[in-house]
């Protein structure tokens, strides 16, 4: 499979090693520094580029006829338009704000937790806090916002996630930015006698580098919207 590759930092490169290993070929890079190959040679595109480049990018392979894998978070306010603009060019387009399998696992078990939980809200205070690496320029992590939009679906007394301490309705998220880190993310229920809480602790970059090769493999060929639910089969 020929692959383009939109955005070439740290993620763009560890995607490029896997998808090497995996046979795989990179026909077109494009980077705010480096512009190499033909998109129109590419099978599908991956997605991780900075996000107020995102948009144009994204348009860009569609206008090509190049199904894209898009990993990039911080532009969803866009998000209905270029569903939209997929669609008019009959191309495919697969977002999810955290290729990791076992993240998107824990997304599940968020789901269910929060499930059980909704029933204890006069006891149990719920709390969202992500952890990334100082270069990361979205905060919350477009992780942590999956994991809030799942809790807030699943309990009505929580209408909305804030990152304001003073918004008492709201679900809360903490964003933590230090040294190098991959990417935590942690959910705690606390009352007065107990907590309990689930959590997520990626140690390298290389597992949403594999799932977003993975998707991309899953991609090849099919036109509409899609998401990591429909390539794992969740």
């Amino acid at each position: 499979m020929n692959i383009a590759l939109i955005g070439y930092g740290r993620m763009g490169k560890a995607i490029e090693k896997i998808a090497r290993e995996r046979g795989h070929d990179i026909a077109f890079i494009l980077d705010k520094e480096t512009t190499t190959g033909d998109l129109s040679k590419a099978e599908v595109a991956i997605n991780f580029s900075v996000p107020d480049a995102a948009v144009a990018n994204l348009k860009l392979c569609f206008d090509a006829g190049v199904p894209v894998v898009c990993g990039t978070t911080g532009w969803l306010d866009q998000q209905a338009e270029i569903h939209a603009y997929c669609s008019a060019k009959n191309c495919g387009f697969l977002y999810a704000s955290n290729f990791s399998i076992g993240v998107n696992l824990f997304f599940q078990l968020n789901e269910k937790l929060a499930q059980l939980m909704k029933n204890h809200r006069e006891t149990y205070t719920p709390l969202l806090e992500e952890t990334h690496h100082i270069h990361k320029l979205d905060a919350p992590s477009g992780t942590a916002i999956s994991l809030a939009e799942g809790i807030c679906k699943n309990d009505p007394s929580l209408p909305r996630w804030t990152m304001n301490k003073d918004d008492e309705k709201g679900l809360q998220i903490v964003a933590h930015r230090e040294g190098e880190v991959p990417g935590t993310h942690r959910i705690t229920y606390s009352s007065k006698i107990d907590e309990l809480h689930i959590e997520h602790k990626a140690h390298s970059r290389e597992g949403f580098a594999f799932g977003a090769v993975i998707a991309a493999e899953w991609l090849n060929g099919k036109n509409g919207i899609f998401s990591m639910n429909d390539v794992l089969n969740l």
